[in-house]
Parts: C-alpha cells; structure tokens; sequence
C-alpha cells in the first residue's frame, strides 16, 4: 500500500456527506444519518464542505435540477450516492466508500470537469405576487434567485441606466432593486431565496423573502415538484412513531440554535423510539426534556424568536402547540414527546395540529432574516404535508 493510499484510507474516516431529502423520503434521510454515525462520517453544511452527496430518493426534475448545481460547486475528490429507498442505504454507502478510493476516477472526473460551472437559464416570472416561483434551482442563505422580471432589465449585460453596460447581476446573482419602505422612502429591497436544500429545513420547502435591511417585507413559498410527490410509501413520516418524528424536529432547532449537545440527545431519542425499545427511548426522551429545560443557551437563543398570540393563533389557524416564542414551543414539543413515551398517550397527541404550510409567508414577514430558520423550525412542521399548496404574503 502506497502512501497515497493510506493517506486516502484514513481520510475516508472523517467523510462529509450533504444529503437532500426528497419529500417523502424522511425515513430514508435518518436512515442515511444513522449509517453515516456507525461509519464515523460527518453531515456537511454546504457543498464546498462534501465529499459525497447523497440523494435520498428519486428527485423530480427541479429538485434534480438543484442536484446538478451542488454537484457542480461540489470539488473534488467527489462522490455521488442515489439512494432510492431505505433498503439501499447501507449498500449506496459503501459504493460511495469505494468510490472514494478510486484515485483513476477522481482523476478522470476532474479532467472532464468544466473550468467554470454552468449558471441556470433565468426562469420567467409566473406568479402575480413580486415573488419569482418558477425555477427553484437555490441552496443557502447566500444565493439568490433569478428576478428577470422584476427590474433587473435581465442577466445579458445591458445597460442599466447610467451603469455604462455593466452587467448588474455578476455570475447570475441579482443585485438588490428598490422599493417603498414604510415611510414611502426608497430603499433597497434584495429578493432572497431560502432552500430547497438547507440543513435541518423541510424538504421541499422554497421560501422566498423579499427584504429592506435584514428585515422581511414580502414573502412567497412553494413545494418544489409538487406533482411529482405520490402518497405515503417506505420512507414517508407518516409511516414512523409521532414521538420519532417530533424529536427529529426538535434536534433540527437544536442544531440551528447552536446546541449540539441537545442535539445529539434528541437524534438518540428518535432513533430509540424508530428501534422500538421502550425503555431506551424513555430514557432518552427524559434525558432531553432535562437538558432543554435548563439550558441557558437555548433560553437565551430562542427567546423572542417569533413570539405568537393566542390572537395570532386564531387568525393563522395554528394550533395550540405554537403558542409563545421559539423557546416555549420547542419546551412544549419535548414535553408532549415526554408525555407520550411515558405516559403511552395517543399516537397522535391533541392539540398537535400540523401547522399549514400556505401560512408561512404570512407568519415570516416582519422577521429579522437571522430569525427567519429558527422560526421556521420552531413550528415543527410536518416533513410533507397533505395539502401541499401554498399561498403567498
């Protein structure tokens, strides 16, 4: 074995895996995310950061448009894991193990690599909103969607009013455009776009945010592929215990917020309750109720993160559980898991409405845009709701 190769075998160990969700597929992506913590493998947070992504699902033809991209921002040496189902998971891991190793393919890859990515055609904009629906091809906090239509005067560098020709969106990122503020003054108004690919959001999920400052005055969201999703299959949420499902959202919040170690406490009690041992998952579950409430960071992190009435409640048509800030939902979240576990409640605990998801632009305007996945995840939303349209603010 030559250097290189034991190099290669030892980096194998710290592997950084970005994983897209399909709608659907939850139990397929916490099955990958429990494969890749027997493996000692890492999640990775953005594309520069991976070495294998890993498709959960069979993605519709947005959604594997938004592939594409990150696998192009990807660098290499990289790999690419299609797993179409929970049973193919251990099999997909270890070809993309192997895969690792193969220093001709690597090679061979980025020799056919081109030197510069391939930006997305511009979408034309279909929705009466001033929110660009069409293509979803976005993955973080800092990319922007395509707004031709929206004053840009388009991607092709012409002149825009004084700018001597210079082309106003650089490598196919829109600068802000202007708008009223509430005081009828102009200001910049930047349209940002939030997933579908995000660590800890919902699958599928496109949120779309127009913002003056770092405060959200317009919003739009949308499902991507939503004619392609079919009913509950293997890998549907709704095939898994209520309690594993809200601990998953919960260890989403916790990550955001910057607890890792509540975190991990929640992916053990999800993964105890999908294992079925009753007395693991109460365990569990007690242990996380414990660290929740009297963590100081969490209180402190959360706390005034989109504060809701009973008022709000009524005119949103939210359910109880949504009551308070990010802090008081989450408590109550674990605390209905608790009672749950302990207490062999109902599957599915009164009170514990999903909330709609056409409510989010409505419930995300006003925000501060660092609130804005906090809040998201505070809501503890289902993975794939039944009714998948979703209006706009």
């Amino acid at each position: 074995m030559g250097l290189t190769d034991a190099l290669a075998r030892y980096a194998l160990r710290a592997t950084h895996v970005l994983v897209v969700e399909v709608p659907g597929e939850w139990r397929t992506r916490v099955g990958l995310e429990q494969q890749m913590l027997r493996r000692g493998w890492r999640p990775a947070w953005t594309p520069a950061d991976a070495d294998v992504l890993a498709v959960c699902g069979i993605p519709g033809p947005a959604l594997a448009e938004n592939v594409g991209q990150l696998w192009e921002q990807m660098p290499g040496p990289r790999v690419r894991a299609d797993i179409g189902s929970l049973s193919h998971v251990s099999s997909a891991l270890d070809d993309a193990a192997t895969l690792l190793l193969d220093t001709p393919h690597h090679r061979a890859d980025a020799q056919n690599r081109p030197e510069r990515p391939q930006l997305p055609e511009p979408h034309g904009q279909s929705d009466d909103d001033g929110m660009d629906h069409g293509g979803h091809g976005h993955h973080g906090e800092h990319q922007s969607a395509d707004h031709s239509d929206m004053g840009h005067g388009g991607h092709d560098g012409m002149d825009h009013g004084g700018h001597g020709g210079i082309d106003m969106a650089p490598e196919g990122i829109p600068l802000a455009t202007g708008g009223q503020d509430r005081d009828g003054l102009e200001m910049d108004v930047l349209h940002l776009p939030w997933g579908p690919v995000l660590p800890f959001w919902p699958a599928g999920l496109v949120l779309r945010c127009a913002l003056q400052g770092d405060v959200v005055v317009e919003a739009g969201a949308s499902v991507i592929d939503d004619a392609h999703h079919h009913g509950p299959g293997e890998g549907h949420p709704a095939q898994a215990p209520w309690a594993a499902v809200r601990c998953d959202n919960a260890m989403a919040l916790l990550a955001l917020a910057g607890a890792e170690d509540v975190a991990v406490r929640a992916r053990r009690a999800r993964d105890a309750l999908l294992d079925g041992n009753g007395d693991a998952a109460r365990d569990a579950v007690t242990r996380l109720h414990r660290a929740v409430r009297r963590s100081r960071l969490l209180r402190w992190s959360l706390r005034g993160v989109l504060p809701l009435t009973a008022s709000d409640l009524e005119d949103h048509g939210l359910p109880m559980s949504c009551l308070g800030d990010a802090h008081d939902r989450l408590v109550s979240l674990v605390e209905r898991v608790r009672a749950q576990v302990h207490d062999r409640g109902p599957m599915n605990p009164s009170g514990t409405g999903a909330v709609v998801w056409d409510e989010l632009p409505h419930l995300m305007t006003g925000l501060e845009l660092a609130t804005v996945r906090l809040a998201v995840a505070s809501l503890d939303l289902d993975p794939l709701p039944g009714a998948r349209e979703v209006a706009r603010a």
